[in-house]
């Protein structure tokens, strides 16, 4: 019987007897490979900066024309206010005030109305929680009409 080493070994021989260009490829020197040129590699950033800047000019006239719609806004509001001005100062026009007659002096007249007279106010309580006044002088207080008929 012969061990798995030496049947390895026979076929190793067997292999290099039929192949005789291996040994020669063995020998010569592995060529040499050409010289790659590196291949234009396209990033992103580019893309992004053209990106960002067309966002930034965007976001520019945005502003800008806000800031014009505000400006208008705020010149029609002054022309509307200076209208306004002009208008009441149309409709107020100055009048002086008339000269007293100092041929006739004024003299206060006395008021014809009668006076008010006073009462004192009715405090009466029937229970603790009630405030309320019942007595019919108390209403008199209150009733205009009946002050005027004394």
């Amino acid at each position: 019987m012969e061990t798995p080493n030496t049947k390895l070994a026979q076929k190793s021989r067997d292999g290099l007897k039929e192949r005789p260009c291996d040994n020669n490829k063995l020998l010569q020197k592995p060529q040499t490979k050409e010289n790659t040129k590196p291949v234009g590699i396209k990033l992103h950033t580019q893309q992004r900066a053209v990106n960002r800047a067309i966002f930034n000019y965007t976001v520019a006239t945005k502003l800008y024309l806000m800031e014009q719609q505000k400006k208008q806004v705020d010149r029609i509001h002054k022309m509307i206010e200076e209208e306004e001005v002009r208008m009441l100062r149309k409709e107020m026009i100055p009048r002086a005030q008339l000269m007293p007659l100092f041929d006739r002096p004024f003299f206060p007249q006395r008021s014809r109305r009668p006076l008010t007279v006073p009462r004192e106010p009715c405090f009466h309580s029937t229970s603790g929680k009630e405030t309320s006044c019942f007595s019919s002088s108390c209403y008199g207080l209150y009733d205009f009409q009946h002050n005027e008929a004394h």
